[in-house]
């Protein structure tokens, strides 16, 4: 079924079809309509779930690590400031092998304060044990969230995880996209299947105090879980193209990369932009690939290892900064490719929602070109379309 639909609309009809059993959520921009999209779902009898409304993003996430202990599937979404409101209960999903899946509108972090595309609302959140997915387009948002779940409560997993989509590039702009039928998501996902749940005629204590001669141990096991979570991640991503015909690849997706001088590593939106530049500096002799990558946490470092050694450099393209450091793309990267000689560079741009223009991404591969010819870069950090900055 084939209907023209926002982002925010792909998120809230693919936790319908997945069938939650509780939504615990508040509003914030540019998140607002999946939720609201949800309440008209329930209201008009197309969805049985428990909707919650709550009074913060900090009480959200409360309520669905609540909902979650008691073996029901949660979903909750967010953006920006709600995101960093819900942090200190991050930490007690995770933990607590809490399955949630939200969906995450990027948006910038203030201040000053802003409303546009960044991810430095997600990216201060990947060491709090959530596996996180950026997407690329409206379809992966449906597609993702579906993914999401069924990843997330597999049990060598059980933790909670992100679909991370661009403010108002996605969540606000209408795309064709295939609505799967209930039917077939039943196929695809089978009920919730918790190991361990809080009922009244079995009392246990969940998330106690704890002293030292535990914690370590429960920090190991989200690690644990994590690690695990890369090879559901590709099984999940096997099943779902067998049986929709979509396949995104697993953790990251290449394009282009099998003769290629120079790689471009990407996340989100900017994708799309830079596959026609790769399309285009092929025409003229380049030869240039990117590099989608898909999942930061769990992160594929030996995927991304064994591309920079077929290549003479490699760039990370960052829409958030670590201040002083680089790109967050960026450190996971240089840590992947420790002891590599090849050139690395970090391109940040369109932080804040400001355009990635192609111009700005062709600019990226011929740094990275003269790079790769010289041995070595002259920056290895370098600022796109900053005012009063040249790269």
């Amino acid at each position: 079924m084939k209907r023209v639909v926002t982002g925010n609309y792909a998120a809230a009809y693919g936790a319908k079809v997945c069938k939650p059993d509780v939504v615990a959520a508040y509003p914030i921009t540019p998140q607002t309509f999946i939720v609201e999209h949800i309440s008209e779902f329930v209201n008009d009898g197309e969805m049985d779930t428990q909707f919650v409304r709550m009074d913060s993003e900090h009480s959200a996430m409360s309520a669905c690590v609540s909902a979650s202990a008691t073996g029901v599937r949660t979903f909750t979404a967010t953006a920006s400031q709600g995101l960093a409101l819900m942090h200190e209960i991050l930490f007690i999903a995770s933990a607590q092998r809490l399955p949630v899946v939200m969906p995450v509108v990027n948006r910038t972090v203030a201040g000053p304060i802003g409303i546009w595309v960044e991810y430095n609302d997600t990216m201060p959140q990947r060491d709090t044990g959530w596996l996180q997915v950026y997407v690329e387009d409206n379809q992966e948002v449906l597609d993702m969230t579906i993914q999401a779940f069924k990843i997330a409560e597999d049990h060598d997993v059980l933790l909670p995880m992100m679909v991370n989509l661009d403010a108002f590039i996605l969540s606000h702009t209408v795309e064709p996209v295939d609505l799967i039928e209930q039917e077939e998501v039943d196929r695809f996902l089978p009920p919730y299947d918790p190991i361990a749940n809080l009922l009244p005629e079995t009392p246990m204590a969940v998330g106690t105090f704890s002293p030292p001669e535990y914690i370590q141990e429960v920090r190991y096991q989200t690690d644990v879980a994590m690690r695990k979570a890369e090879a559901v991640i590709e099984r999940v991503n096997r099943e779902f193209a067998e049986q929709f015909g979509r396949d995104y690849h697993g953790m990251l997706e290449e394009y282009r990369t099998d003769d290629a001088d120079v790689i471009l590593v990407t996340l989100g939106t900017v994708t799309s932009t830079a596959r026609a530049v790769v399309d285009r500096m092929r025409e003229a002799g380049k030869k240039v690939g990117i590099v989608k990558l898909r999942f930061f946490r769990p992160y594929p470092l030996e995927q991304i290892r064994e591309i920079a050694s077929r290549v003479d450099a490699i760039g990370f393209y960052d829409r958030s900064v670590s201040y002083g450091v680089g790109g967050p793309s960026y450190i996971e990267g240089r840590h992947a490719l420790y002891g590599y000689t090849i050139p690395v560079m970090n391109f940040l741009a369109g932080i804040g929602g400001r355009d990635v223009m192609s111009e700005d991404v062709e600019l990226m591969f011929d740094m990275l070109l003269k790079a790769a010819k010289e041995g070595k870069a002259e920056k290895d950090i370098v600022w796109i379309g900053t005012r009063g900055v040249n790269p």
